[in-house]
């Protein structure tokens, strides 16, 4: 009898780890704590790079091994040396992913960038950051002010990258994100504070949060009648959130939840301009919606755009549709109107 529990204890403790959590087929993780990323993106579309905009990877973090893209138009980039009044934005474009996954290098950010420095007349900076499970927030956030702090060094440099320097203004600088990236634009908006003075003389002139990816522990109702087949839908959301959290932790965290009950007071933090622009049918929606609607009663300069009908990450996902072109005139406004 003995003999067969011994057995049955051993056949136990050597069954195979099994998959617990999946996000777009490019993370597993598993029941015994290790975690697989694939290299292959969960976007697999065509880079499409006909050479009007040059790109190249720096590292911007060395202890991490995190890298960022730079991207600026071509002919512009032929120019010797560009005087300070035909010199580009700066336009930074932080990926998405739920903080759990996503890249710079992956083919829909690529293109994505390549028509934002294109039809923007910008330099683009994609950066990545550490991402969750492994690495659970707050280091995305950290990561993302590293790589704007690593703009300021290249302002200061005696020694600078003049593939960037020639080329781009230190005083017009932007900072968008898309989903988690729009989340943590926002959080560098109120780190850094209207005129961005720590950055000096680097100067942030506003901020695109697109479709950002925010949450709190009572559903809205976008959130809880969202469709099942989403793009986005719920369970994907709380999966999102149950890995990059920090342990122990709810989505009234003050990083996740610009209005929880440990949140920072909003009404007090002085706002560069701020576009804020999502889907009417992402389930992100009400949270977007609520954040434009009281910073504006608080007297904040903030544009609400909203595009009827379309899903979460419409315009990365059909980047050449009217919806993306459309969102794409905005941007290009947002950026003239503010860089006066």
């Amino acid at each position: 009898m003995s003999d067969i529990i011994a057995s049955a204890s051993a056949s136990a403790t050597t069954t195979p780890p099994y998959v617990v959590d999946e996000c777009r087929g490019v993370l597993h993780v598993y029941s015994d704590g290790s975690i697989v990323r694939s290299s292959k993106p969960s976007f697999d579309v065509p880079v499409h790079d006909d050479g009007s905009v040059l790109w190249k990877d720096v590292v911007f973090d060395a202890i991490n091994n995190l890298q960022l893209r730079l991207y600026k138009p071509a002919v512009v980039a032929s120019s010797p040396s560009s005087t300070s009044g035909s010199k580009l934005p700066i336009f930074y474009y932080i990926h998405g992913g739920g903080f759990c996954i996503g890249s710079r290098a992956w083919p829909n950010c690529q293109n994505y960038c390549f028509r934002l420095a294109s039809e923007l007349r910008a330099v683009v900076v994609s950066p990545d950051y550490r991402l969750a499970p492994e690495s659970r927030l707050p280091d995305a956030i950290e990561d993302g002010f590293m790589a704007v702090k690593w703009l300021q060094a290249q302002a200061v440099s005696e020694e600078p990258d003049t593939w960037l320097t020639d080329v781009a203004d230190f005083g017009r600088v932007f900072i968008s994100g898309d989903s988690a990236g729009g989340n943590i634009a926002h959080n560098l908006a109120v780190r850094l504070g209207a005129g961005s003075p720590e950055l000096e003389p680097v100067q942030v002139r506003g901020y695109v949060l697109l479709a950002p990816f925010f949450g709190g522990t009572l559903r809205t109702k976008s959130e809880a009648e969202g469709p099942k087949e989403a793009f986005l839908n719920w369970e994907l959301i709380d999966r999102f959130w149950r890995l990059s959290l920090p342990t122990g932790d709810t989505t009234d965290h003050p990083l996740v939840n610009p209005f929880g009950p440990s949140s920072c007071n909003l009404e007090t933090v002085d706002f560069d301009p701020i576009l804020v622009v999502v889907g009417g049918s992402d389930l992100l929606k009400d949270r977007a919606e609520d954040y434009a609607r009281r910073l504006k009663f608080w007297g904040k300069k903030i544009k609400y755009i909203e595009f009827e009908g379309k899903q979460h990450g419409f315009f990365t996902i059909d980047p050449n549709s009217e919806a993306a072109n459309e969102l794409m005139q905005i941007i290009k406004q947002f950026v003239a109107e503010n860089s006066i």
